[in-house]
């Protein structure tokens, strides 16, 4: 068996981590902005889990995973672990509503659990059980791209079955397809994506179009006004796309240039501060003119405030995703996949989509969406048409010695 070396996480990559569960995109992304007005902090236990000690080398065993091991066939169930407000309910509450059309059909009853409140809390929960080669009671779970990349390297995530996914392989869009973490998409298919673009406040403007990051570094009219993500991947990606290199194959010298590309907005006091998704209070009154955003809360902020626009800047934007997984040792591989497949039925997918307000990844979805909200069905943070699709860039995995290594760059560049 292949065998895989140690991962100790560094004081910056946890230092990333807490920015991210306290004010980042790991704090909001999967909630509204009003929902989400109500919840308190996230909880860091996992942090000290992942840091006491490494994860220790793993073998290959979710790409093994013997069908002796897949109890499907016989126990007609599914474990889903998924994050809170990520799945369509009822009005009133009650009922799931896609959940349940899915068991009607197939007789497949699945016991859906928000337990995931953050990738790294939720790592800490897991990671001692696969370690130990043991199931962890979940046969899906649902985790953004750069764990999705960890777990898989780690040999912790089954190999899919092409033939239970028939609707998946033909519907996936094709900006999702080929993320370098899972070539051909073996192990993982895509829950919604998480476009990251410039959002502007058009009456702080004065009505002026904001769409790119030389505007948002240069333009003197916005000095003082502008903002950038505490995120490392989303404010270096769109600087990197900005300065016409690709975020999915830059080199050490292209992250010190946008690095130091950023550090001039500081020093000239073009750049108000760095935040997290707490931005969007600022950029609702205007005292943020400009800034880097996030999609999803774009779409609430202008249900509320007709000035909020945003741009799709020509150089591209930074997507990043979440993702389905079947852990190793899950009982009902079978099930999950069938599961999987479900949600990569267009009429299922728009109503998900239609819930969620986040990029479907699944083509053929804007008809059935139509038929629900034709407002929604028309929006390209929902479903991207094909020029926007293609201005979309993954920034690329990082090996555990670059991403301590480039979050201490950015580190000392936000004052964190």
């Amino acid at each position: 068996m292949e065998q895989y070396e140690p991962e100790h996480l560094s004081a910056a990559q946890l230092a990333a981590m807490r920015r991210s569960l306290t004010s980042g995109r790991g704090a909001l992304t999967r909630r509204s902005l009003i929902r989400a007005s109500g919840m308190g902090a996230l909880a860091l236990g996992g942090l000290g889990t992942l840091s006491a000690c490494g994860i220790p080398p793993a073998k290959r065993e979710g790409d093994a995973a013997a069908a002796s091991d897949d109890h499907s066939a016989k126990e007609k169930q599914i474990n889903f672990s998924n994050w809170t407000e990520y799945m369509d309910v009822s009005d009133d509450e009650k009922h799931r509503p896609t959940l349940e059309a899915f068991t009607k059909r197939t007789g497949i009853k699945v016991k859906y659990t928000e337990d995931i409140n953050d990738n790294v809390e939720f790592f800490g929960k897991i990671k001692p059980q696969l370690a130990a080669g043991q199931d962890t009671g979940r046969d899906l779970i649902i985790v953004t791209d750069w764990l999705a990349a960890r777990i898989i390297r780690l040999g912790w995530a089954q190999k899919l079955d092409p033939v239970n996914l028939p609707h998946a392989f033909a519907n996936l869009s094709s900006q999702f397809r080929t993320p370098d973490w899972d070539p051909g998409r073996a192990h993982s298919y895509p829950w919604t994506g998480i476009p990251t673009v410039i959002a502007y406040n058009s009456k702080a403007t004065g009505g002026r179009k904001v769409d790119s990051i030389t505007q948002l570094l240069d333009d003197p009219s916005l000095k003082g006004r502008v903002g950038f993500l505490s995120e490392m991947r989303d404010s270096v990606g769109m600087t990197l796309l900005d300065m016409g290199k690709d975020p999915g194959t830059f080199t050490d010298a292209d992250f010190d240039a946008a690095i130091g590309r950023i550090q001039k907005g500081v020093d000239k006091k073009q750049i108000r501060r760095f935040t997290g998704n707490d931005y969007t209070a600022d950029l609702d009154k205007g005292d943020i003119a400009a800034c880097i955003a996030w999609a999803g809360d774009i779409i609430q902020l202008q249900s509320g405030n007709p000035d909020i626009k945003y741009a799709i800047p020509a150089a591209g934007y930074i997507t990043s995703s979440d993702n389905m997984l079947v852990p190793a040792k899950a009982r009902h591989k079978t099930n999950a996949e069938k599961l999987i497949d479900y949600y990569y039925e267009p009429p299922v997918a728009a109503q998900l989509a239609a819930y969620i307000n986040y990029v479907c990844p699944v083509d053929g979805v804007r008809e059935e969406l139509t038929k629900i909200d034709k407002v929604m069905a028309a929006n390209t943070l929902i479903l991207p048409d094909r020029e926007m699709a293609a201005r979309s860039h993954a920034f690329r995995s990082l090996t555990s010695k670059e991403e301590t290594a480039y979050e201490e760059k950015f580190a000392k560049l936000i004052g964190a």
